[in-house]
């Protein structure tokens, strides 16, 4: 094979299915990934996401509209499909022994009182899918109800979901998702579990993705510690039809993360990240700082402890302390390169078919 053949991105089944060059996916990240990020993945060939759960409706129309301005690709839009916890008067008086210190620690005057995050797919947003109509749309934490879900594939949207177990994958596969987010223990930001709780022994890349490609009939995308050629080619290896990078994308200068938060990924060692309840109250992977420490110990139900995290960590950046800061990373964070985003999704899908090639693959 010539050299100049390592160039062609190699084609699986997830390129058709999603009308994309390169079988790799930009995990959507929300409150971090931007449309220019978007704008330049599916520039560049692959398929470029919104994380839409934190944007309002009206927002996230906008977001779409300037992702299309820039690019005549496909891209993706992402939304959690979890049930809004109901807080009682015993998690207050929880919230408030329990975190009331650390909030006069840092200068609150503010009261510590828990709030629900508007941030689940409901009617609002479903509607502004509706008028967007992406070429794809992908859920967390499980998928909407039935109605809902008729509603996205009848506008023409391909849908997407994540698994971290086999059991997960059959049931997302059994409501008709056209492929399934093979998450591993190594993906950085939220766990996509809704049928187990995610901090329980979860199960890595590396055995999850030939498990679920043996479970289910249709595409299986890998997730969690790719980010380069390299963890392209085993995933591709190992059965999977195409990956998807959220970390790998952290450090191009198309995201939207805090000064603090970029230094935090470039001195993050291999070891530096744990699946954490702090943040927000379901099983996420951070960057170790103060908060992974001191504020899972009482943490309540997801969503609502995002509302005692947040104000933590304004007071602390304020201060120029990353302290108490959700840094969102997966395992592969050292492997992260401050390099456009476009030539980083061309570089990954070079080198994944250059190595598979050289295997013989």
């Amino acid at each position: 094979m010539a050299p100049e053949d390592f160039d062609r991105p190699r084609r699986t089944a997830l390129n058709d299915l999603l009308g994309i060059e390169i079988p790799l996916i930009q995990a959507p990240m929300a409150t971090v990934a931007t449309p220019e990020l978007a704008a330049a993945v599916t520039g560049a060939g692959g398929l470029g996401s919104l994380g839409s759960a934190a944007l309002a409706p009206d927002e996230l129309v906008k977001q779409a509209q300037a992702v299309r301005d820039a690019t005549d690709g496909p891209f993706n839009v992402n939304f959690f499909c979890h049930t809004e916890p109901e807080l009682t008067e015993a998690d207050a008086t929880r919230t408030r022994e329990r975190f009331g210190p650390l909030f006069e620690e840092l200068g609150l005057d503010d009261p510590v009182e828990a709030g629900v995050p508007p941030i689940a797919f409901d009617e609002n947003r479903l509607a502004a899918l509706l008028e967007i109509r992406p070429a794809v749309a992908s859920f967390h934490f499980g998928l909407p109800d039935r109605p809902a879900l008729d509603a996205v594939r009848e506008a023409g949207c391909r849908t997407l979901s994540s698994a971290t177990t086999v059991a997960e994958a059959e049931s997302l596969v059994e409501r008709g998702v056209d492929a399934v987010i093979a998450q591993g223990a190594e993906a950085g930001g939220h766990r996509g579990s809704f049928l187990v709780a995610g901090d329980d022994g979860p199960v890595g890349t590396l055995a999850l993705v030939p498990q679920v490609a043996d479970a289910v009939d249709v595409p299986v995308i890998a997730a969690g510690g790719i980010a380069d050629g390299r963890g392209m080619a085993a995933a591709l290896a190992l059965g999977a039809a195409g990956v998807q990078i959220g970390t790998g994308f952290l450090a191009c200068p198309e995201t939207a993360i805090d000064p603090l938060y970029r230094e935090g990924l470039r001195s993050a060692e291999a070891d530096a990240t744990t699946i954490t309840r702090a943040f927000s109250g379901r099983p996420a992977r951070a960057v170790r700082n103060r908060a992974t420490d001191e504020l899972a110990e009482g943490a309540i139900a997801y969503p609502a402890q995002l509302s005692i995290s947040a104000p933590l960590a304004a007071a602390a950046a304020e201060r120029g302390s990353s302290e108490f800061l959700p840094m969102w990373a997966g395992q592969a964070a050292p492997l992260a390169e401050e390099i456009p985003a476009g030539e980083l999704v061309k570089r990954i899908a070079a080198d994944a078919h250059r190595i598979l090639a050289e295997l013989g693959g």
